[in-house]
């Protein structure tokens, strides 16, 4: 009880502690978007190819993420009972808190799109004619999810910026889905014309959360708020 009561007297060693357990958690974020990248790679290659194993692979490994997000949040609770950070300090770890939900969030879209993979096996979700543009929509999403990983390991604005573009071409692509969706051409079955339309809006929410963390570490580099731009 002496050594705790004098730890809390001596503010150097208290701020030292709580960087290091900033920097703790700001690597769990980092190995959370890991997962993230791993599992939005093996769902979309598991929708293209039927891989009903890589699908079933993804969908377990969801509770890997989610217990990530679990020890994030954790010590983002810790650090804010026993700390009682503020100002800045208090906005990294508000921030981490969120970035943790919407990285857990964007793992359980990865883990759709594979559940989506693995009803339809044996035959493949997405038909021949929509393979391009779901392609596309995998390689934007694979390419956010990576940018994600860099802008939380760097918080480099550039990334950030990045991570926006990204998006934008997901929302173009999704607005693809419905026009063939839609088209005098199709002629997909109604199990194909929902799954299509589900897998559609599961990229472009994966998309979406993205944009949502490169806005909120904008924030915390450079004290603009873009959340609502």
């Amino acid at each position: 009880m002496m050594e705790i009561t004098q730890l809390r007297r001596n503010p150097r060693i208290m701020r030292d502690i709580f960087e290091a357990e900033l920097a703790q958690l700001g690597d769990n974020l980092v190995q959370l978007s890991v997962k993230v990248h791993e599992a939005i790679v093996n769902a979309g290659e598991a929708l293209l190819t039927a891989d009903v194993a890589r699908a079933q692979q993804v969908i377990t490994a969801d509770d890997a993420i989610d217990e990530l997000a679990r020890e994030a949040d954790d010590r983002a609770v810790l650090l804010l009972a026993q700390q009682a950070p503020v100002a800045t300090d208090l906005r990294i770890v508000v921030s981490a808190l969120r970035m943790s939900a919407t990285l857990e969030r964007m793992g359980d879209l990865a883990q759709h799109i594979a559940q989506v993979a693995r009803r339809a096996y044996p035959s493949k979700a997405v038909p021949e004619d929509l393979t391009p543009v779901f392609s596309a929509l995998q390689d934007a999403s694979v390419r956010l999810a990576k940018r994600l990983t860099r802008l939380l390991e760097t918080r480099d604005i550039a990334e950030a910026n990045a991570i926006e573009r990204d998006d934008d071409i997901i929302d173009d692509l999704h607005q693809d889905t419905f026009a063939a969706l839609l088209g005098s051409h199709w002629e997909g079955t109604a199990q194909e014309t929902i799954d299509i339309t589900l897998v559609g809006r599961y990229y472009e929410r994966f998309g979406d959360h993205g944009v949502s963390i490169a806005r909120r570490v904008i924030y915390l580099v450079t004290g603009t708020d873009t959340q609502h731009v």
